[in-house]
């Protein structure tokens, strides 16, 4: 059975930092891409990074390029997201999702949430102003 937990969410101040683990069992972990998404109340759930198997390769959503960095030791079986800059908007339930695939798949495919079959029960961002 395949689970993913995810922890290290949290209250900070804007401009403020969080590091999200995400640790994986039940799976050869090092297989598979792995991805982090949000959902705020009220909205669709949305893409926020997602790293390749051998974590050669990273994509993000616009919204966080250049703040959020995604990295993963296949070694803990874990996937991390590390969140500097953080904004009011950025507050949300993240998720930590395992793709269906392991590499041929484009980035474009990959930031849709149908392209992942495993999630977490997700952790709580909040940033206050």
């Amino acid at each position: 059975q395949v689970q993913l937990v995810e922890s290290g969410g949290g209250l900070v101040h804007t401009g403020g930092s969080l590091r999200l683990s995400c640790a994986a069992s039940g799976v050869t972990f090092s297989r598979y891409v792995m991805g982090w998404f949000r959902q705020a109340p009220g909205k669709e759930r949305e893409f926020v990074a997602a790293i390749t198997s051998s974590a050669v390769s990273t994509n993000y959503a616009d919204s966080v390029k250049g703040r959020f960095t995604i990295s993963r030791d296949n070694a803990k079986n874990t996937v991390y997201l590390q969140m500097n800059g953080l904004k009011p908007e950025d507050t949300a339930l993240y998720f930590c999702a395992k793709a269906r695939s392991g590499y041929g798949r484009s980035w474009s495919k990959l930031q849709d949430f149908g392209e992942y079959d495993y999630w977490g029960q997700g952790t709580q961002v909040t940033v206050s102003s």
